[in-house]
């Protein structure tokens, strides 16, 4: 049996992570700096409460590890400091923590947003990373510093996930699902014509545990992960209206006006929108995977719109509880600041 130390552990990839090894039969070991409040689970995990930039706690998660699964991160909306201290320092701590432990595997989670934003599409594993802001640039540099160790002989997948959704996911998300619960419409940046590639959870633990339990010749590579069936971006966020049942439509908005808006509420701080999310929501954003499909033989379960529709029926059985929740995070709703006001026009 092997014993996985999961970096981020109490976070929302972490948490579904950590639930997908358990129901495998799989010892865990959760490492974050935020409490691992799951009463589901909290028994059968060996929790380690620290930070990934402190090697005392990193050293600490390792006890016992036979594989790693680095998943901890710092969100856009962080400091430009706490982004890089986090990302790159972060992930040197965890992976020459895993080297003095003997650690076979370590398996990194990146970020579609080492490609920035490309001049085509589908995105290929070997296209250029060119890193938008100090998130897409740190995502660049820990990626380095997988090489480094993979180099040296550590066997280091790295996968590439496109934006994840699914139970435990809020942040943004939270935006579409509370105006959808509430009967109203929702407003897209420019015609939502735009083909937009997201991903299922439950999915990307599946390709995370493929590269964990398949051969090194085969695992120790680079792989874009995301969903195989996804429409326009219009057509996909409509799909939790229409589960809603109020009839309510996606509304479009031409781009300039509205992303010249979001900039100036983000100055203000009168909106979450961060500049990442709403200058590639009209954007086509997809990737291949085909070399997930045909190396790891990765098939993706759920579409786009299921994913979409999966995550806003979990937020309805929550609802109470995420009510009471705050913080910066993808596990808690974002604060709407003005856009809230602006929900009543829908």
């Amino acid at each position: 049996m092997e014993r996985f130390a999961v970096t981020g552990g109490a976070g929302f990839l972490g948490i579904n992570l950590v639930r997908y090894l358990l129901a495998r039969g799989h010892a865990v070991t959760s490492l974050d700096i935020s409490p691992f409040d799951y009463d589901d689970c909290c028994d059968d995990v060996r929790i380690v409460t620290g930070d990934i930039r402190d090697p005392a706690a990193v050293a600490d998660a390792m006890t016992d590890a036979t594989m790693v699964v680095h998943c901890a991160a710092a969100l856009p909306l962080y400091s430009r400091e706490d982004i890089f201290s986090t990302d790159v320092d972060g992930t040197r701590n965890v992976l020459a923590a895993a080297e003095a432990a003997g650690v076979k595997r370590a398996i990194h989670v990146s970020s579609t947003a080492v490609y920035g934003v490309p001049d085509h599409h589908p995105i290929f594993e070997d296209d250029k990373q060119i890193g938008v802001g100090a998130y897409g640039e740190a995502k660049i540099l820990a990626e380095e510093v997988c090489l480094e160790f993979r180099a040296k002989g550590m066997c280091v997948p790295i996968l590439r996930p496109k934006s994840f959704i699914g139970p435990e996911r809020l942040g943004v998300f939270a935006m579409l699902y509370d105006w959808a619960k509430d009967g109203r419409g929702f407003p897209m940046i420019g015609s939502g014509n735009n083909r937009y590639q997201l991903l299922d959870v439950e999915d990307l633990c599946e390709a995370i545990y493929l590269t964990a339990t398949l051969d090194e010749g085969i695992a120790n590579d680079t792989f874009n992960i995301g969903a195989e069936k996804f429409t326009t971006m219009k057509e996909d966020f409509q799909a939790v209206l229409d589960d809603a049942g109020f009839g309510k439509k996606i509304r479009s908005f031409p781009a300039r006006p509205v992303i010249w808006t979001l900039k100036i509420l983000e100055a203000m701080k009168l909106s979450p929108l961060y500049k990442w999310v709403y200058e590639t929501a009209c954007e086509d954003s997809f990737v291949s995977i085909d070399k997930a499909r045909k190396v790891l033989d990765f098939v993706p379960k759920y579409s786009n719109k299921d994913a979409l529709i999966r995550n806003y029926r979990w937020y309805l059985e929550n609802i109470e509880k995420i009510r009471s929740s705050s913080g910066i995070s993808h596990r808690v709703p974002w604060k709407q600041g003005v856009l809230g006001l602006v929900k009543k026009f829908f």
